[in-house]
């Protein structure tokens, strides 16, 4: 009797755990369909991408993407999120305004990055048609010594 209890008991959480899964996910997907239809407008893309070259590691490279609210309402940003989280995406607070130029704020931390860097950040709006996505790419170097040598996770543990 208790093994069937047992049993029973753990499908019940395990169903319902996936249910409320479900439930948020659609929550979300819905959510982001009602921005996106209820007055959409349209933006103009000014940078849509930023090349930093050549950093060294550890360096933190900042870069404001711009675009203009070209439509006949007001542009709504509700999200703004990043393909990484070395790479942090600030949007902004506040509607823009029709005519007025916004924008989007990205950090991205070259700390243990080193080689090539190819990060995008998604926007979710109320434009139409929708936000492009944004990239931020570049070429991190490792560190080096006072003699050019290359500074290995192991030689700071020295």
């Amino acid at each position: 009797m208790k093994k069937i209890l047992l049993i029973s008991t753990t499908i019940f959480l395990l169903a319902s755990c996936d249910v409320r899964k479900k439930d948020k996910i659609a929550v979300e997907n819905k959510l982001s369909q009602q921005v996106e239809i209820k007055d959409p407008t349209t933006v103009q893309i000014i940078d849509s991408v930023y090349n930093f070259n050549k950093v060294t590691e550890g360096e933190i490279v900042e870069y404001n993407f711009r675009f203009k609210n070209i439509g006949t309402k007001p542009l709504i940003i509700t999200n703004a999120s990043a393909s990484c989280g070395c790479t942090v995406p600030e949007k902004p607070e506040k509607p823009i305004a029709v005519g007025d130029t916004g924008f989007i704020k990205v950090k991205f931390n070259s700390d243990h990055r080193v080689g090539v860097a190819h990060k995008t950040v998604t926007v979710t709006s109320n434009a139409e048609p929708a936000f492009p996505e944004l990239l931020i790419k570049g070429e991190v170097e490792a560190k080096k010594d006072a003699n050019g040598k290359t500074i290995t996770p192991e030689d700071l543990k020295k």
